[in-house]
């Protein structure tokens, strides 16, 4: 081994090292690794906990054509992807949407990656809030920008496919994002406050009712909200769902566990209970009602005790 190629190796591991710590980890309960925070997207190819899947799926995408007229129109265009390393799909996309950008002769320094975190009490976070604001409910969310505006996304999923949805945001007829009921609500907490949406609730349900594709759409954005402090939202979000799948256990579990952070332990314990006739065997469920049950009877106790003070 010559002197020149020890120099490189040494000089190339240096470089990684440095890539390395300037990225952000945390461990999940299971012990897996997770980048959390911006990160360059080299990193993937670098890190062998990750390499294999990013290569994979980037190696997958195949692109016949390239020489697009429309091409020219994202050269301006700033790509913000909001990931997850943890997440199925965006190991899916995020490595073929890079290798189409690749192909298409666009500049990597165009896409800037965030990963988000995966535990409850910082579910889809960034580890300084990147995603506020921008109404990020799954991963992987890419954000087309000009000039700071932006200008379409993607939401997980192609509409289409990658080149048609890509195409359509170029040409400045960006595809509606998938889950829909999501995005309404969504638009609606920033559009309103809260009180001028109840007063016309009936009208938003059945809205989102019309929209709405499965039950995990609206439970997933309630965790969202309810782990990033959003809560009269989230219970907005969780009512309207509870009401679209009442049988569906894992809905009725949701809602009951926002009510039991907002402090309403009686209607918390009777969602519990609706979730646990439909499911007996989830034994998680059973503990939440005994100790909801101790609320209670404490409530019910300190409201008599409370009653009786004040008529003598």
């Amino acid at each position: 081994m010559t002197k020149y190629t020890i120099l490189l190796l040494a000089f190339f591991a240096f470089s990684t090292q440095i890539t390395a710590q300037s990225i952000q980890f945390y461990e999940s309960e299971s012990g897996d690794k997770h980048i959390w925070g911006p990160f360059p997207i080299e990193y993937l190819k670098q890190d062998t906990t990750y390499a294999g899947w990013f290569n994979e799926s980037y190696d997958a995408f195949n692109m016949e054509k390239t020489d697009y007229k429309w091409v020219k129109n994202l050269k301006d265009k700033q790509v913000d992807i909001y990931m997850a390393t943890w997440c199925g799909d965006t190991k899916n996309y995020v490595p073929k949407f890079v290798h189409m950008w690749d192909k298409l002769g666009l500049k990597r320094e165009q896409l800037h990656f965030t990963a988000l975190h995966d535990s409850d009490s910082l579910y889809k976070q960034g580890p300084n809030g990147e995603e506020r604001g921008l109404k990020i409910h799954r991963v992987p969310t890419f954000i087309f920008k000009e000039n700071g505006k932006e200008v379409g996304r993607i939401v997980e999923f192609p509409n289409t496919d990658l080149v048609t949805d890509l195409a359509q945001i170029a040409l400045g007829y960006p595809p509606a994002p998938s889950y829909r009921a999501a995005n309404y609500l969504l638009n609606l907490f920033e559009e309103m406050p809260l009180d001028s949406i109840y007063k016309d609730g009936n009208k938003h349900f059945y809205a989102a009712y019309g929209k709405v594709s499965k039950y995990n759409e609206l439970n997933t954005l309630g965790k969202v909200l309810l782990e990033s402090d959003r809560l009269q939202e989230a219970l907005l979000v969780y009512n309207f769902n509870v009401s679209f799948y009442q049988y569906n256990p894992y809905v009725n579990k949701s809602f009951a566990k926002a009510l039991d952070k907002a402090g309403n332990y009686p209607m918390a314990l009777q969602f519990y209970e609706t979730a646990l006739k439909i499911k007996p065997e989830d034994e998680e469920i059973s503990k939440e009602i005994e100790r909801l049950k101790i609320l209670v009877a404490e409530q019910e106790e300190k409201s008599k005790s409370e009653k009786k003070t004040k008529e003598e």
